[in-house]
């Protein structure tokens, strides 16, 4: 049974009363949670766990770069003048010398300035206008100056003449040219060693060839294959013994091609020697001049 207190039901307002008082503790509960929640946050906040260390490795200055070192001063090495050779020995079967005139070259008949002088003998080539190259036959030092023997293209045959070998210069030469006129055959050798052999013409009975110890005096190319000599000519320092003149020339004596081929192997020439032109182009690969050229019968 229920009992009425100012119109309300007592049973009734107590039960609110203490429903109402648990709801309030249980809010401020959970207010005071929160706020204990938020106090948390707000401290790991402002003091964080750092995993990174405090302190840390200084970190090394990269090295310094090298600076290059400046190049030492040299003095520039100059090469060694080197002496041209000079001839040792007169012409024997594996060399030979000859000299190269570098001026214009009294020849005398002895190695010596008083020496009676022979001839002057020009630098530049009659016939070529090339170098001129003498073969060297003997070889004296007089009074402290070295003089060469050399053998000179002019007439007779063989001359020779002493020359200040300061006024030359000098190579030796291994090849030599032998020439047999009953053969008709012309031979090269380096040294004792026979390396080819080719067939040739020889003058004829009336305008022999001449024989005897001669040498090259020029190689003179003559620009046209089919000319009459052919593409080549070698001027020897030998003379005809029969013709002082010949086709407005002084009788020299020459190695060279020829427009007809089918005349080698005959006497059939004026002194020369003619040569097929392609063995004569073979030749001249070789020979030069000064090189030795022995013409026998």
């Amino acid at each position: 049974m229920m009992a009425w207190h100012g119109g309300t039901p007592r049973g009734i307002g107590a039960g609110r009363l203490g429903y109402r008082y648990r709801v309030r503790r249980m809010l401020l509960t959970i207010a005071a949670l929160g706020a204990l929640l938020m106090a948390a946050q707000v401290a790991t906040a402002q003091d964080p766990v750092s995993t990174t260390p405090t302190t840390t490795e200084p970190v090394p200055a990269p090295p310094p770069e090298p600076q290059p070192t400046p190049p030492t001063p040299t003095t520039p090495t100059q090469p060694k003048p080197v002496a041209p050779p000079s001839p040792v020995a007169p012409p024997n079967p594996k060399v030979s010398w000859a000299g190269r005139l570098l001026v214009v070259a009294t020849a005398r008949a002895m190695p010596s300035p008083g020496g009676k002088p022979l001839r002057l003998l020009q630098p530049i080539a009659p016939l070529g206008a090339g170098p001129v190259w003498l073969q060297v036959r003997g070889v004296k030092v007089v009074a402290g100056v070295r003089w060469v023997k050399v053998l000179m293209p002019v007439r007779p045959n063989g001359s020779t003449g002493w020359v200040r070998a300061s006024d030359m210069v000098f190579r030796p030469i291994e090849l030599r040219v032998v020439i047999d006129t009953g053969d008709r055959k012309l031979h090269l050798y380096r040294g004792m060693r026979k390396l080819r052999s080719f067939p040739i013409a020889v003058g004829e009975p009336k305008t022999p060839t001449p024989v005897g110890t001669f040498a090259v005096a020029e190689v003179i190319p003559t620009g046209d294959p089919k000319a009459f000599l052919g593409p080549i000519v070698m001027p020897l320092t030998a003379f005809s013994n029969v013709l002082n003149e010949f086709a407005g020339g002084n009788g020299r004596v020459a190695i060279h091609g020829t427009s007809m081929p089918e005349l080698i192997g005959k006497p059939v020439s004026h002194g020369c020697i003619r040569m097929r032109n392609a063995d004569i182009m073979r030749l001249t690969r070789l020979v030069r001049a000064g090189t030795p050229v022995v013409i026998r019968n």
